[in-house]
């Protein structure tokens, strides 16, 4: 790879379906403030001067909607493309990672967490440069239990030493790609990109995010989705 054509990307992960909400319509596509959360996201990197391309994978009926109504009208010339997701989300990540081109780092975020800070995405770009793989996240705010099978609490883990973490998750390219590649002949399901990376070997350098960077996942965050753009 030639590092002096390589870019920094993002893959904006709006594939999943938001059972939860409850809207039935995908959660990146609900207004708040009369924009779709989906646009705040895509602002956000399209913002940082430090992002060159952003790829969005939606689901496969949902890619012309998303592509007219927030693309187009919004005019996010830095989106590169939108691409298919799949029934996981690690699917979804695999084949937005496919359509990025002269990559060096690579931003992995979710499309329903609107309010990421130019500061955090540009602190990702920096950190997994330096580390190959970060996160961003927040020390919890509450007492975390360990309970047992049974419902009983086991042990008070010290919350200095708990992190809640969000994304972006920043990666070197070349890294997060073969770490999916070998995930093909592997049963098992993580539930973000850091705990793959790690499954396989790699350390992943934890950095401060925001408690304003929420995930909208329910309806009740929605009410704080909009005291937030306030």
């Amino acid at each position: 790879m030639n590092l002096q054509m390589a870019k920094t990307w993002a893959v904006i992960v709006a594939a999943g379906k938001g059972k939860r909400m409850g809207a039935g319509l995908n959660k990146q596509f609900i207004n708040v403030k009369g924009k779709p959360l989906l646009f705040y996201t895509l602002k956000a990197f399209s913002d940082c001067e430090e992002i060159d391309k952003i790829v969005v994978v939606c689901a496969p009926k949902e890619i012309d909607y998303c592509n007219e109504e927030i693309i187009k009208k919004y005019n996010f010339q830095k989106v590169h493309s939108i691409v298919s997701g799949g029934e996981e989300r690690h699917q979804s990540v695999l084949s937005g990672l496919k359509a990025l081109d002269d990559c060096e780092v690579v931003l992995i975020h979710d499309g329903a967490r609107p309010f990421v800070s130019d500061t955090i995405i540009r602190d990702g770009i920096k950190y997994a440069r330096i580390y190959d793989a970060c996160a961003c996240g927040v020390i919890p705010k509450d007492t975390i239990k360990i309970m047992d099978e049974f419902g009983f609490s086991v042990s008070t883990p010290k919350r200095e030493q708990l992190f809640c973490v969000q994304t972006p998750q920043s990666f070197k390219f070349d890294l997060i790609l073969s770490c999916y590649n070998k995930l093909k002949n592997q049963e098992r399901v993580f539930t973000d990109d850091t705990s793959l990376v790690e499954y396989f070997g790699h350390k992943v350098f934890l950095y401060q995010g925001s408690y304003s960077n929420i995930k909208v996942t329910t309806p009740e965050d929605l009410f704080l989705a909009e005291s937030i753009i306030k």
